[in-house]
């Protein structure tokens, strides 16, 4: 605006002089002025305009630069999410975190800048303001014409077939209680991933099975998955090649838009069947139900969207971030209720678990493990398309940049 207005006041001290000049009559001004004059208006116009769009990408540049506490309305309520986030992990008061609180979140020794040992509510607060991970250099592309896996139609069997146990677990209506979801997996294991040495990840802040008394004002309330956060519009990567089985508008959920992918034996190389869902997703994936995908295809991006657990509207809150989680059964057969995907004769599944070699996957069993083996070494994508390691058929489900 300010070169605008330069721009008219040279022009009008030139016009001014024009009419001053001898032989000119004060009382009128040339065509010729006119014409001048509408060429600087839009000549000025033309210049301020990308003018003030580059303006605006430096002063972005600028508080991204900055640090967490300059990054403008959206910045400001991630900070928000931090600070509440940090008393609670917080849980002796001390204004630090201990390796103990964090939980095996991930990624504690990369957060902790000036390694003592603690993170400050500062370190902390980085995990939302991670860079973006997920632009693939050379990302998986379906073909024209996708693979389709016929089998899902006859795979899928009624809700009435489900046997209760296994329906109250996945489903959690209140109705059901808390005892079979906790008895069929949803539960506490205390494992979590270690990424390779050389790899900047995403990490966890809301990991498997965790309460959620602090937010939903119940103590038997716990967290069905866990949740990655990410920028907005973050590629979400899927873990392992697999059958889209369900995808949902989410409307009256509080996950929100979600796609949920079936993995055979085959796929992941574990004795089972796994499902895996993302969760609060930013659109509608263009995926249909009964495609093929590849690991490490694309299936959808980083959002917000879903209800918020007292208003019921759509929450205006949440930060940027996959909701991961999955289920496993020995069995390959699912139903569907109400956008809810439901294994049959599943136990839920800490995420982290698939990534183990070898036996326990199970919550019960992992949560016994001695100490020094509760962390998952995490088989990951790169942002160039290599994994590491190279013959893996599992991936973290968002890229991973070289450090």
């Amino acid at each position: 605006m300010h070169r605008l207005e330069g721009s008219l006041m040279v022009f009008g001290n030139s016009h001014a002089e024009a009419t001053r000049a001898p032989g000119r009559s004060q009382g009128s001004s040339p065509w010729f002025l006119h014409i001048f004059l509408c060429a600087i208006l839009l000549l000025a116009f033309a210049v301020s305009a990308p003018l003030n769009v580059q303006a605006q990408t430096r002063s972005a540049e600028e508080d991204k630069a900055a640090g967490p506490g300059n990054r403008g309305r959206i910045g400001m309520k991630q900070m928000k999410r931090a600070s509440r986030d940090f008393d609670h992990i917080d849980e002796d008061n001390d204004g630090k975190i201990s390796l103990g609180e964090w939980r095996r979140r991930g990624n504690f020794e990369s957060l902790d800048k000036d390694g003592d040992g603690y993170l400050s509510e500062d370190e902390m607060s980085r995990i939302y303001f991670a860079g973006r991970r997920g632009k693939l250099l050379q990302p998986i592309v379906p073909g024209a014409t996708p693979e389709m896996d016929s089998s899902v139609q006859t795979d899928r069997v009624a809700v009435s077939k489900l046997d209760s146990e296994t329906y109250c677990s996945v489903t959690r209506e209140p109705r059901c209680g808390v005892v079979a979801s906790a008895d069929r997996g949803l539960r506490e294991t205390g494992i979590g991933p270690m990424f390779p040495k050389h790899a900047n990840c995403l990490g966890i802040d809301d990991y498997y099975a965790m309460s959620y008394s602090h937010k939903r004002n119940s103590a038997t309330v716990v967290h069905g998955g866990m949740d990655i956060p990410a920028p907005q519009g973050t590629p979400i990567l899927a873990v392992a090649a697999g059958t889209v089985v369900g995808k949902f508008p989410g409307k009256n959920s509080q996950r929100g838009i979600e796609i949920v992918l079936r993995h055979s034996p085959e796929d992941t190389g574990r004795p089972f069947w796994i499902y895996t869902q993302y969760a609060h997703l930013s659109e509608m994936p263009v995926h249909v139900v009964g495609q093929r995908v590849r690991r490490g295809e694309v299936i959808g991006l980083t959002g917000s969207t879903g209800i918020d657990a007292s208003s019921k509207a759509e929450s205006t809150h949440r930060r940027p971030a996959i909701h991961f989680a999955a289920w496993f059964s020995l069995r390959r057969e699912f139903a569907e209720e109400d956008g809810v995907i439901i294994p049959v004769e599943s136990q839920w599944m800490d995420p982290n678990a698939m990534y183990r070699n070898g036996l326990p996957y199970d919550s019960r069993s992992l949560s016994a493990l001695p100490e020094g083996e509760k962390f998952v070494s995490i088989p990951v994508m790169f942002i160039d398309g290599t994994t590491q390691p190279a013959d893996t058929k599992l991936i973290w489900p968002y890229t991973c940049a070289r450090q």
